[in-house]
């Protein structure tokens, strides 16, 4: 592990624009192209969206993002403790979304697959979600 950060705050929506800043932030050590870090916003703020309208829904609970960076390539964890998910494979689907009255556009998971090289859900129902991320950056 070449560095490490954890960040933790509450699930207001106005809360998804500091995690995307910090997290890019933070990226920003391996000297990243404006596409790569725009790639690691968008992620980030699909990740922290999802957990505080899926997650918590009406409730107030904690967000937690934990990154690491390893050679040339950033792990970002996303871990929420709220509803969780029940079919994991099913909300991975283009398009499907647990909130069609809130139009929402249901590609969360989807942005997040495009624009990172890894992506892993696990979550449990009734106990939260974490969501695994990588991204390498070309080598300069």
């Amino acid at each position: 592990m070449q560095n490490h950060m954890r960040l933790e705050f509450l699930s207001k929506s106005q809360n998804e624009a500091f995690a995307r800043v910090v997290v890019a932030s933070f990226a920003s050590q391996l000297d990243p192209t404006i596409e790569e870090l725009a790639d690691v916003k968008t992620a980030v703020s699909e990740a922290v969206t999802n957990a505080i309208i899926h997650g918590y829904e009406d409730m107030i609970g904690t967000v937690i993002i934990e990154c690491t960076i390893q050679d040339n390539e950033i792990e970002i964890i996303v871990i929420d403790h709220g509803k969780g998910i029940e079919n994991v494979e099913e909300a991975r689907q283009p398009l499907y979304t647990s909130k069609p009255e809130l139009e929402r556009s249901g590609m969360g998971f989807t942005v997040m697959e495009t624009f990172m090289d890894e992506v892993e859900v696990e979550s449990q129902k009734g106990a939260g979600t974490k969501i695994r991320m990588v991204k390498r950056f070309e080598s300069r």
